[in-house]
């Protein structure tokens, strides 16, 4: 599949519509699920192009992982999460809602998750959360 120039996540990279920043390097943004499935769902995203894990390329996968653990560990300690719930869903079978590549670190159990992308968060409470998980790092 060829890659959406006007999806979400890349309009995002472009800053043409704004997100609540976590993280960002030269390689991944990190940002707060604006639907999470629980309190601190935070998304990496690699600045590369990719629909799927398959299009990415290793030494950006390699960048981009780097990132989660980064991310994870700020969340674990500005969270107090005692547990992350890392999924990734490649192709829209899968459950894939934006055409580029994301990583969904929520702090939770797989089994208390709410449904995927269904109600809109609080965007005050979103904004306290991303400065609790920027603090930890």
């Amino acid at each position: 599949m060829a890659y959406d120039q006007n999806n979400i996540f890349a309009k995002i990279l472009r800053q043409e519509i704004p997100c609540i920043t976590v993280y960002e390097d030269e390689y991944t943004l990190a940002f707060m699920d604006i639907m999470p499935q629980a309190t601190g769902h935070t998304l990496v995203i690699p600045k590369y192009q990719a629909v799927t894990l398959l299009d990415l390329p290793a030494s950006e996968l390699t960048y981009t992982m780097h990132t989660v653990q980064k991310v994870v560990h700020a969340i674990e300690k500005g969270l107090n999460a005692k547990g992350i719930v890392l999924m990734q869903l490649s192709g829209e079978s899968a459950g894939q809602t934006v055409p580029h590549v994301h990583f969904h670190l929520i702090p939770s159990s797989v089994h208390d998750l709410k449904e995927h992308a269904s109600n809109m968060a609080d965007q005050t409470e979103l904004k306290l959360l991303a400065e609790k998980i920027k603090a930890a790092f």
